[in-house]
């Protein structure tokens, strides 16, 4: 059960720190009245003395308060001595002196209490939180006196458990534990004693053990698991023949080094460098790397020292015997070869595969190529045939064209004119994939240029636009392309707004991050979640099946709008829910490169 609570009004009181209240009460109240008593009968060395009980009692339990307590005795007690020694001033000058002497012995002893105490404080602590495990034990004996949890932990036992145990009892078998008492008896501090203990479940935990005397009767020891290290090391010395026959049949390169020098390599690395194996053996690894990779492998091999795993983040150009090149990708960790750190390396041979992407990156060049040929090819006849339908049209009455088949040269004319675009903008995507266009920057206001653009292309007819851009927001872009990006967000939020149709266009103003951010929202028919990622590649809609003919669209308008943006250093992001409307928002920084 715990301790009993008493409240008084607001406060709350132990029970003990009630019982040692009154204690005090009791004693200061006694000291007072033997006090008054041996000033009346002039009963020397026992007034003064007295008081000291209570307050070194009050000052070792309470610091502060025993310090009030030392000064409110102190007052009492001169007020009685006045009242029996006035009008004797040597003998109430000692009276005073007394009452400050009280205050002093009780300020001395909360200094050093609080002291002690901030000590064990800070000692509990340690022991109580160390990542270690922290045991004092009996020099006679061996009785384990005090244990944190880690070291109870480390064992499987409860602290209690260890507590009832002797450290010599926990030894697993006894020639280990033989060595340790021969050890400790010579050696009163000691520093990475290596032995194994019993857990609770039997079973053996390598420990490094470290030790030194804190008195004549007492020894601190720390301990620190090392048995996932010591099983490392087993596994390693008794399975090297195994883990050399897997190495063998390795189709992944597989070497060891020690002292940045290789002594292990099997042979599908021969087979890699077209070295035999006594060719490689000895050889620092450095020797194989191409000279143009030095540097950069230098910084990889130099994290070695830490003794962690090194992220393959870096790949590297081997020399061949035949002095060819081969590229690899590394993975290294580090090892116990013998007894002493080595470091193992994996290299896998990504040579065919860059070879592959090359092959892949120079199919694409041609294909960009074929695209643009094509499509000048294809837009070339289409020149004559616009102009040819313009001239009927213009005139059907000169060519005696009547009203139906004045309509179809209509409807050939919207299809030319739409086969036309689609044409100039696979043209446009391609120039772009390719990275050979250059942007033209130049300075100017946003509003005017949205504002224009919402007038120009009829779009003020076809929605209700609110415009909220600040006038005197001016941007450095290529103001054309920007332009079009506006357009083709525009007629993207119109195409697929549902009526009565409604955009609202806003700049945000946020945190300085270095950016323009301008927004386009619609209340259209929304992109399913599955679909987003996918409405910025070329030819793709959010439902390509329905939305191609029902929108008139073939998905190539918003990969060169992203595309601009990117150029520009910027990008182009998407908000939508279905049914409920879409917003982009075109992120265009405000100091932009002219190499951007």
């Amino acid at each position: 059960m715990g301790e009993r609570i008493f409240r008084f009004g607001q406060r709350q009181v132990s029970e003990t720190d009630l019982v040692r209240w009154v204690v005090i009460l009791s004693l200061t109240s006694c000291c007072i009245l033997i006090s008054a008593i041996t000033f009346l009968h002039a009963i020397p060395y026992i007034n003064y003395q007295l008081f000291f009980i209570p307050i070194i009692y009050a000052a070792y339990f309470y610091p502060r308060q025993g310090i009030y307590v030392a000064a409110g005795a102190g007052v009492v007690y001169q007020a009685v001595g006045y009242f029996y020694t006035y009008p004797n001033p040597a003998a109430m000058l000692g009276v005073t002196a007394e009452a400050v002497f009280f205050i002093i012995t009780a300020i001395i002893i909360a200094y050093f209490i609080n002291k002690i105490r901030s000590g064990e404080a800070l000692y509990r602590t340690v022991f109580e939180h160390s990542q270690l495990g922290i045991i004092l034990f009996t020099r006679e004996g061996f009785a384990i006196t005090e244990t944190n949890d880690k070291f109870a932990a480390m064992l499987n036992f409860s602290p209690q458990e260890i507590l009832s145990k002797k450290l010599t009892g926990l030894f697993f078998i006894e020639r280990e534990k033989e060595r340790f008492l021969e050890r400790i008896e010579k050696f009163p501090e000691v520093s990475d004693f290596e032995t194994r203990l019993s857990t609770s479940g039997g079973e053996a935990c390598w420990v490094n053990l470290s030790w030194n005397r804190v008195d004549e009767l007492t020894v601190s020891c720390t301990a620190v698991n090392i048995n996932a290290r010591k099983l490392a090391e087993k596994l390693n010395n008794d399975n090297m023949m195994k883990y050399r026959q897997l190495t063998e049949n390795s189709p992944t390169s597989i070497l060891i080094v020690q002292k940045e020098k290789i002594i292990y390599a099997n042979p599908t690395f021969t087979e890699f460098s077209g070295y035999r194996s006594v060719e490689v053996i000895g050889r620092e690894l450095t020797g194989f790397i191409d000279p143009g990779d030095l540097h950069k492998f230098s910084e990889f091999i130099g994290r070695w020292a830490d003794r962690r795993p090194v992220t393959a983040q870096a790949e590297f150009r081997f020399l061949r015997k035949d002095s060819g090149v081969r590229v690899a990708l590394l993975f290294s960790s580090p090892i116990i070869h013998a007894g002493n750190p080595a470091t193992m390396i994996n290299l896998l041979d990504i040579s065919e595969k860059l070879r592959l992407e090359e092959k892949i990156r120079m199919d694409n060049e041609r294909r960009r190529g074929i695209i643009i040929t094509v499509a000048h090819e294809l837009r070339t006849p289409l020149q004559p045939i616009l102009g040819y339908l313009n001239l009927l049209i213009s005139d059907p009455e000169g060519f005696s064209i009547v009203d139906e088949t004045k309509k179809i040269l209509e409807r050939c004319l919207v299809s030319v004119d739409r086969e036309r675009q689609i044409i100039n903008q696979m043209l446009e995507l391609s120039v772009l994939e390719s990275g050979k266009l250059q942007v033209s920057l130049s300075k100017f206001p946003l509003e005017p240029l949205v504002k224009g653009l919402l007038d120009t292309s009829g779009y003020l007819d076809k929605a209700d636009i609110t415009v909220s851009i600040p006038p005197t927001i001016v941007m450095t872009a290529d103001r054309e392309r920007i332009q079009n990006v506006f357009d083709s967000l525009m007629s993207n939020a119109i195409n697929y707004s549902k009526p009565p149709r409604k955009i609202d266009i806003t700049y945000r103003v946020g945190a300085d991050d270095g950016f323009h951010h301008i927004s386009i929202q619609d209340n259209g028919i929304g992109i399913p979640p599955e679909s987003i990622e996918n409405i910025f590649e070329p030819f793709q809609l959010a439902d390509a099946s329905k939305l191609s003919r029902k929108y008139d669209r073939i998905g190539l308008s918003l990969s060169i709008a992203k595309k601009v943006a990117q150029m520009h250093g910027g990008d182009i992001t998407v908000q939508s829910m279905v049914n409920s409307g879409s917003t982009f928002t075109l992120h265009l920084p405000k100091e932009v490169s002219p190499d951007a």
